[in-house]
């Protein structure tokens, strides 16, 4: 029963593999610092993108929640160590696939038999869109990006709010694992 459970947790996770996560820091920062957070206040403009208000509000928890697990509380910006803010932006890409098949071509004719046939060439175009998060955290201090994270995956449309949580969470968790960083990374 053991090794059943087991296999189907390895299943589950593999099958989240799709998504690119990574992280970039600055170095010289010692992340044992930080020990609180405030939000970065969002200046609405009409040319940005932004999320509807119950997805900020789900991307807003995911945060909160990762960032309270590694011990990190929310405060007011006055007194927080981290401002956090996250952009999101959404990618057109096009996959185009060609192929080519030759149909008709026999080797038991001999030379001038076996060139008989036809090509037929098919071109497959298909747009997509790719999704990318960022997580930013910046010093309150310095005002200086200290670490940000980055995920990216293709987008897909959930049917339920409960789909939609789950997706959030899996996304913030990949990319809040890197956080704080380790030395040597």
């Amino acid at each position: 029963m053991k090794k059943l459970f087991i296999a189907a947790a390895v299943l589950a996770l593999s099958a989240c593999s799709t998504l690119k996560s990574s992280s970039d820091f600055d170095p010289s920062v010692n992340f044992s610092q930080y020990q609180s957070y405030a939000w970065v206040e969002k200046n609405n403009t009409e040319t940005e993108y932004h999320l509807d208000g119950l997805m900020d509000q789900r991307v807003r928890v995911a945060i909160e929640t990762q960032l309270s697990q590694k011990g990190i509380s929310k405060v007011d910006k006055p007194n927080a160590d981290l401002l956090v803010n996250y952009i999101t932006k959404v990618d057109k890409k096009i996959n185009v696939d060609t192929f080519n098949s030759h149909f008709g071509y026999n080797p038991y004719y001999g030379p001038r038999w076996g060139l008989a046939g036809s090509m037929q060439t098919e071109t497959i175009v298909r747009e997509y869109e790719v999704g990318t998060l960022m997580v930013d955290l910046v010093d309150n201090k310095t005002g200086k990006l200290v670490w940000r994270g980055t995920i990216a995956d293709t987008v897909r449309e959930q049917s339920t709010p409960q789909e939609r949580v789950e997706t959030i969470n899996h996304a913030i968790g990949s990319v809040m694992m890197n956080y704080p960083p380790k030395s040597g990374q």
